[in-house]
């Protein structure tokens, strides 16, 4: 069986790769980081749908450093999530957060012998971040074949697989019900209550998807959401 390591953030894009790399038969191989983000509910949310896609092994790596270094709306309590778009980079982008999930997806990768890394960023539908660009995945791609004895000794190289990257999120989530991916068990609030606030730009862009997939969001908003 073919094995693909899964970024598992615990929200709507990382969960629709999950259901792409099954489709395209690898062996799941989750891991989720740990980074001292806002709210511990994204970690529980990415057990639970590891558990639902029966995984055999999740892996949760602790990375609080982040935290500690701060300079984040999603690490820093003293910066506000902004619920408006910029032009600029945003204050929830996490410092070379992707860069770092990546290189240690990729030594995970190649200790269980994996020859696929899934992680779900877009370049079409997002916030701005810098990790997010196809410019950067090539990049990492090239990195990561270069750093590692599977790439300088495997006749197949490591891929960086990341089928969302040119999607816009009504595309993403039109995949993902095709697919039966378990979106109730997915978070994306940048606030991270028991329900989504529905004012962050992360709730705005699921919302969006939603409506233009003509699809209702089955996770529970803290303010009224018109479907139809």
């Amino acid at each position: 069986m073919k094995k693909a390591v899964v970024v598992l953030s615990g929200g709507l894009d990382s969960t629709t790769c999950m259901g792409m790399a099954k489709e395209k038969g690898y062996d799941l191989y989750p891991i989720t980081f740990h980074y001292g983000q806002r709210h511990n509910i994204e970690v529980e949310q990415a057990k639970k749908v590891a558990s639902s896609y029966e995984v055999m092994d999740h892996r949760i790596v602790d990375l609080s450093f982040l935290q500690q270094i701060g300079g984040s709306a999603l690490t820093d309590d003293t910066i506000d999530v902004p619920t408006e778009a910029t032009d600029d980079i945003p204050s929830t982008y996490v410092p070379a957060r992707n860069m770092i999930f990546l290189a240690l997806a990729s030594a995970y990768a190649e200790v269980i012998g994996a020859t696929a890394i899934y992680i779900g960023v877009s370049a079409v539908d997002y916030s701005g971040y810098p990790d997010c660009r196809p410019e950067f995945i090539q990049s990492m791609t090239e990195t990561v074949n270069l750093a590692t004895k599977l790439g300088v000794t495997s006749e197949t190289p490591l891929s960086i697989e990341t089928p969302l990257i040119h999607l816009t999120k009504k595309e993403t989530i039109e995949e993902g019900l095709r697919l039966g991916v378990p979106y109730e068990l997915t978070t994306s609030c940048y606030n991270g209550g028991t329900k989504a606030c529905g004012e962050c730009d992360s709730c705005k862009l699921r919302i969006k998807g939603f409506k233009e997939a003509g699809a209702k969001d089955p996770i529970p908003y803290m303010i009224p959401i018109e479907w139809n």
